[in-house]
Order: structure tokens, then sequence, then C-alpha cells
């Protein structure tokens, strides 16, 4: 089978990497694909989805997987279905579910999914009013696509009006922040939770656990992610159940109901308050740097979930998870997530210790080749991937990977799983 990947980041890769190893595919290429990708398969050029459309046509492209929300809120799913081709990833309707945070919220009130009590609109009077009803911290959020980022904790009513205003005047996000959300703090604990949709059916994936802020502790700035880990502990089949009764089969119901059937992955972030799961937000895509320690746990043909997931058949596939546990942990550059940073030149250790052999990869992001040498060119440079048999195992696999990578002003975090672990 012939697999194109749309998208240039670790999540791409990580899907590349996965998909090189299932025996039913022969050829994989990446619009546009990064610097290491051309190792799994051939990069294309082209960035008109109508054009890459043709392209798939003419290459016999098997199945085509979309990776970051940008292309699905554009409606590249819709082009290429009209084409006939069969294309993993929501509708441009269905994929308001990210790419407009007021239709996501709307939509969990109509079909009354648990989420934080909020307001949504344009109008920085009523955002006022509405932060007066509210004890901080409470969070304000722009309406569109902001690349993770578009959200603000504020520690008091006036750093929340403040960021309202910033926002709707389009200081902060532009367009994306004309209009916003105002809504409560839920004081619990973040799950990041898969689930894998053809319309009707699903399949949920272990849930996992991100590391937003930049810094130990979770401190500092909110990033696209510094590193995760799964399967969680911080889940059992209870909780699990709560998720998929409440959430994914109204969820599912909701958008048949609405006429635009979901189909790809959902990514529901999560918040578990008292026991109770709440809806945090949905993404309509892989998280970054969750689908990287996600692919490597799926023991069963990936090729077949993604195929089966774009042709309606999930509901005969059985799925095979391992048993064991992955840790990424992000690997940036000096600067980020303030500014660009210098490009610097990777180098790999070649990797020499045992335990580092079978247990261990890098998933490549912001990253390009020169000369045949590998720049760091990204905010977030690359993930280092680690397995093992229990979370502590996987941690320390993972970290010990970091050390065989150097580039100049290379950043991470020292305690991706900490949660798990002082848990555990």
């Amino acid at each position: 089978m012939n697999v194109l990947i749309i998208g240039s980041g670790g999540r791409e890769y990580s899907i590349g990497l996965a998909l090189s190893k299932d025996s039913k595919v022969s050829n994989i290429y990446f619009a546009p694909g990064n610097g290491m990708t051309d190792a799994l398969g051939e990069n294309v050029a082209i960035k008109e989805y109508n054009e890459l459309a043709d392209f798939a046509k003419e290459k016999n492209i098997d199945l085509t997987i979309v990776g970051p929300e940008a292309p699905l809120v554009d409606g590249v799913v819709d082009i290429f279905k009209e084409k006939g081709l069969t294309i993993f990833g929501p509708s441009k309707d269905a994929a308001r579910l990210e790419g407009s945070k007021i239709f996501m919220k709307n939509f969990l009130k109509k079909y009354e999914v648990p989420t934080a009590k909020y307001i949504e609109t344009d109008d920085y009077d009523k955002a006022a009013a509405f932060i007066d009803t509210l004890t901080a911290p409470m969070v304000v959020k722009a309406d569109g696509l902001c690349a993770g980022k578009g959200v603000i904790i504020a520690q008091s009513a006036q750093e929340a009006k403040d960021a309202a205003k910033d926002m709707l005047s389009g200081e902060s996000f532009g367009d994306a922040g004309k209009a916003i959300i105002v809504e409560e703090y839920l004081d619990g604990y973040e799950l990041s939770v898969f689930a894998i949709c053809d319309g009707k059916d699903y399949k949920v994936l272990p849930a996992a656990q991100d590391h937003k802020r930049l810094l130990d502790g979770d401190e500092g700035p909110n990033t696209g992610g510094m590193g995760a880990y799964a399967p969680t502990p911080l889940i059992n089949d209870e909780l699990y159940q709560k998720i998929e009764e409440r959430i994914i089969k109204p969820t599912l119901a909701g958008m048949q109901k609405e006429g635009m059937p979901y189909e790809g992955v959902l990514f529901i972030g999560i918040m578990v308050v008292d026991g109770e799961p709440k809806v945090l937000e949905y993404n309509v895509r892989f998280g970054d740097p969750e689908c990287e320690i996600l692919m490597p746990l799926i023991k069963s043909s990936v090729f077949d979930l993604f195929y089966k997931g774009a042709t309606k058949e999930l509901d005969n596939l059985d799925i095979d998870i391992s048993d064991k546990y992955a840790v990424g942990v992000v690997m940036a550059s000096k600067h980020y997530p303030y500014k660009s940073s210098v490009p610097a030149e990777i180098i790999v250790d070649e990797v020499v210790l045992e335990e580092l052999k079978d247990k261990a990869h890098i998933s490549y992001a912001g990253v390009t080749k020169e000369d045949g040498k590998l720049f760091a060119t990204g905010g977030r440079v690359l993930v280092s991937v680690g397995l093992g048999d229990t979370i502590k195992e996987a941690r320390d696999t993972a970290y010990l990977m970091t050390g065989q990578v150097h580039f100049a002003g290379k950043k991470f975090r020292k305690d991706i799983a900490y949660q798990a672990l002082q848990n555990g």
C-alpha cells in the first residue's frame, strides 16, 4: 500500500516511522516532511491541496493521513474525497471542533457533554461582567487556531480582563481572538485521550499525559508540549467508561445529528475533577508529543487502524496494544518558545548501549538537512522516546537517549512523567 502523510513535524515523522515497520506499507510520501522524513520515504514539495490530490492519484496513493490541524480546518479532506481518494481525517465542517472554540463549547452544551461553565462573546463589556462572577484563577481563550497557545490562565479578574481586551482588539492573536471564550478554571489533573473514529464507531488508545509548560515543575510559559508519557496510571477502567459514555458516544452521535459525522482522530483534552471527567477542549488530530509515544505502543497494524478509520470499518478491527510504557522528552531550541533560534548543527552519537538499541528512538520535528548535515531549525527540534516495563524505566531510557543528541542551545525538561512517578 502507498501512503501519503501531510505535515512536517514530529507527529508526522512518528506516524511514518510506525508505517515504515508495517508489512502492508510499500511506499511513504511526506508533504512537505522535514529533514529526516526522507529517511523513511519521499518528501513532496507540493503545498496546494488540489495539486496534492492530483499527485496522490498519479502515485496511486491508497491512504492519505493528515497530521496537523490547519489543513483539516482548511478542508483538505473534502478536496481529496471529491476526487475519490481515501483520506483519514475530519471534514472541514467537523474540524470546527478545533477550528472554533466557540463552536466546540456550544456543541458540548447542546449535547450535554460535561465541560466548564463559560461565556462566548466578541463584546468586552460582556466578558468583563462574566469575569466578575468567577473566582480566580479563570481561563480566557481565543476562538480560532493559535498553535496551542491561545489560552490564558489568569490569576486575577484584572489579568483576565486585560487578556480579553488584548484578544478582542486583535493585539494578541489577530483574527483568531476577535471572539473569545471566558470560562471557569477547573481544578484537577489533565489527561489526553485519543479516539480513532469512523463516523459511528471508535477505538480508544491508551490515555496519555502531556507537559505543556516550558520548565520543570510546570513553571514558565505554555508551549506546544515539552514531553508526554502513556499509558498514565491516573486513569482506571471506571474513568475510561465515564469518558466513553459521557463524552465520546454523545459527541459522535451529536456530530452525526448535525450532519457532519466525525472521522479521524478525536483528541479530548480532559480535566478530571473529583473523579469526574470534563472536556477542556477538542482537537481534531493527534497531539504532539503524544503521537510520538502512542505510535510505538500499537502492536497491531497501524495502517489498518488508519485505513479502517477512513473507510468506516472500525467495527471489525481488533487493535493490539503493548503492555509497555512510553515516555517522550521534547528537545527544543535555545530561544523556544519566545523567538526563533539560530540554526544549530545536530550531532547524534552512535547508539552502543544495548538498553537503547531496541527501547529508544528519536522522532524528528524541527530539522532540516543541508549538504548532508542535520540542523535544528524549528522550536521543538525532536522527541527522545524511551520504552520500558515501568514508567520509570521508560523515562530513564528516554533521558539516556537525550544524552546521545548534541546541538548548541538544546534544552529540555528533566521531570517528564513526574506526576505518575510521585503517585506511583
